[in-house]
């Protein structure tokens, strides 16, 4: 796997590209926004991690045009204190953030966790079959969602969600269990970006996001995704 590093602290881009090529991953830097956009486009990394806080193009206006043609895994380095300003990143299309000062041991766990929703699992068990509720389909082996034969494009993360509630529909998920769709552990503010990847996944995927069809909110408990014969 190719790891693009974007930070422009030379020293620490320099110092987590070490550390991960420790553990077997290929690691690439770029020190700017521009270096990052042509990176991304010449080398097609697998993973990036991206720092927010840069001169001249920063890692927001980054990822916005990365996420116009793909859905490359991305995490966000970020300094920023404000849960608001994180947010932002998500509601972007990032699949984490981590949070300066951090340990380089906490990068690689991170990366860990977003890399086994978007790759086969290790262990050989066998994907998931392909599931059907209405005129929404889920290929889990393709990583591919459809409503009425629509291709529905959805960050790692998004996909893991509607996946955990496509599993059981018409059951009630709190924040916490559909964290586990995709997280191993709780961190501050989990709440807020569970809400912010619903947002997300209702704007691609719901015909009017104001009266959602498919995920549907159940107040004081969490969301639910309706069984066909309700949407």
């Amino acid at each position: 796997m190719t790891i693009l590093v974007v930070e422009d602290e030379v020293q620490l881009n320099l110092m987590i590209r070490d550390y991960l090529e420790t553990l077997g991953w290929s690691a690439l830097g770029a020190e700017s926004g521009t270096e990052a956009l042509e990176m991304f486009r010449t080398s097609e990394p697998d993973f990036i991690l991206l720092d927010v806080m840069m001169p001249g193009l920063d890692g927001l206006d980054v990822i916005r045009r990365i996420r116009e043609v793909s859905q490359v895994p991305i995490i966000l380095l970020t300094a920023m204190v404000e849960e608001s300003d994180k947010l932002i990143g998500l509601e972007l299309g990032a699949d984490d953030y981590i949070t300066k000062p951090f340990s380089l041991k906490e990068v690689a766990a991170r990366i860990r966790t977003v890399m086994r929703r978007v790759k086969i699992h290790e262990t050989g068990e066998p994907e998931s079959p392909v599931i059907v509720n209405g005129d929404l389909t889920l290929d889990a082996e393709k990583r591919i969602v459809r409503r009425d034969g629509r291709v529905l494009n959805f960050t790692s993360v998004q996909f893991d969600i509607l996946h955990g509630f496509m599993r059981e529909p018409g059951r009630v998920f709190t924040r916490p269990e559909i964290l586990e769709f995709f997280q191993d552990m709780a961190w501050d503010g989990y709440e807020r970006t569970i809400d912010v990847h619903i947002k997300n996944i209702r704007k691609e995927m719901e015909p009017d996001r104001d009266h959602p069809r498919y995920l549907q909110t159940v107040r004081g408990v969490g969301y639910r995704l309706a069984e066909a014969a309700d949407s």
